[in-house]
């Protein structure tokens, strides 16, 4: 038994590592501030950049899912990898406003790779028991990622006068990542050789995988719509300055890591159809306390809450759908995170509804985006996905 889990903890480290490279495409964000600032560029120009790096996701998700049925998923994570080192040399080549341009380009269809890849490689070294957990703790290792590229690009900026040096520090670590991952041995779930973009898009006609897939839209669409509107919530609620609204948004990136933390803990003991209805109607339950909290300090309780209860949401939906059809794992995964496009949608309809209707009416659909989770959490345990 202890050799056997060590062989599946000497395959699984690679992958978890993969995903936290995938947590190297929050750099964008970084990255943005300080192109704009030392270039001078325009709001248009800058998020110019911004698109680049997630337009991706609805462009090549399909293609890629029908790409790594052929190549294989290893191969196809380590591409992603190569294209994210590719992301990283530019800017240490050439830093300037064309550069980053080709920068973000390359991160953004890096992370698109490795996203769709990353999730069916996790299903083949994972226990199928275990599948939830890991899923739910490789979001947590990605959020790492995410957390510390700030603080390294600060460090260099402050000690070294040069903020890219932090695309030193990625590039090395996604080198040793494809090494690592090259020299270990995964044995692949084969698939039914079937996969075609056709085909791909036509298991929409499949009830069960269309719910999920509207999940996981609906869910991205949710954490951007939130992300981008706990400011102006806080502001609009409690009268605070900008600088006071802006602390809501690193309470719910923590509330989300101790989410994720915490339900892959829980997942050892829990199946992932009913971790997946309680964090529906807690986070329901918290979303609802928006409209009721009487103080800044009780609205940053209910933005932790909210966190906390939709952290597992999305690689709960995730796994579900991989163990419904194991064999279509690829081509499910280039679906579903081709869904994270909904992180593009959602927040546009919320901004507009906004402007004609008020902020605490245009949230409200962010609170039907939870609602649907907890059908659709009834739906997989009613079917036994």
């Amino acid at each position: 038994m202890e050799k056997t889990n060590r062989s599946v903890l000497y395959k699984t480290l690679p992958v978890f590592m993969a995903f936290y490279v995938m947590g190297f495409g929050d750099i964008v964000g970084v990255a943005t501030s300080y192109t704009k600032l030392e270039f001078g560029l325009s709001n248009t120009l800058t998020q110019v950049l911004t698109m680049l790096a997630f337009v991706w996701f609805a462009l090549l998700s399909v293609p890629i899912g029908v790409f790594q049925d052929k190549r294989g998923k290893k191969f196809t994570v380590n591409l992603g990898i190569i294209f994210i080192g590719l992301g990283m040399l530019v800017p240490i080549v050439a830093y300037n406003y064309y550069g980053m341009l080709a920068s973000f380009t390359l991160l953004g269809i890096g992370n698109t790779i490795i996203q769709v890849s990353s999730n069916p490689l996790m299903q083949d070294v994972s226990p199928k028991d275990k599948l939830s957990r890991n899923l739910t703790f490789s979001q947590f290792v990605k959020a790492i990622a995410g957390m510390l590229g700030p603080f390294i690009a600060a460090y260099c900026a402050l000690r070294f006068g040069n903020w890219t040096l932090v695309y030193w520090v990625y590039l090395i670590i996604c080198i040793i990542t494809i090494i690592w991952l090259k020299s270990t041995s995964i044995p692949e779930a084969g698939s039914e050789g079937r996969a075609s973009i056709i085909n791909t898009l036509k298991l929409l006609g499949d009830k069960k995988v269309a719910l999920l897939v509207l999940g996981t839209f609906l869910m991205v669409g949710f954490d951007v719509g939130m992300n981008t509107n706990i400011v102006n919530y806080l502001r609009e609620s409690f009268t605070v300055s900008q600088e006071e609204g802006s602390v809501g948004i690193s309470i719910y990136f923590a509330a989300l890591m101790v989410g994720r933390f915490l339900s892959a803990i829980i997942l050892n003991k829990m199946k992932g159809n009913k971790m997946l209805f309680y964090c529906a109607v807690l986070s329901v339950a918290s979303f609802a306390l928006l409209y009721f909290m009487p103080n800044f300090i009780s609205g940053q309780v209910a933005i932790f809450c909210i966190g906390l209860f939709t952290a597992a949401i999305f690689p709960l939906i995730f796994s579900a759908g991989l163990q419904y059809l194991p064999e279509r794992a690829n081509e499910l995964s280039g679906l579903m995170i081709m869904s994270v496009c909904g992180g593009g949608i959602i927040p546009p309809v919320v901004g507009l509804i906004n402007d004609f209707s008020g902020l605490m009416t245009a949230l409200l659909l962010l609170g039907l985006c939870l609602v649907y989770v907890i059908y659709l959490s009834l739906y997989i345990i009613k079917n036994k996905l």
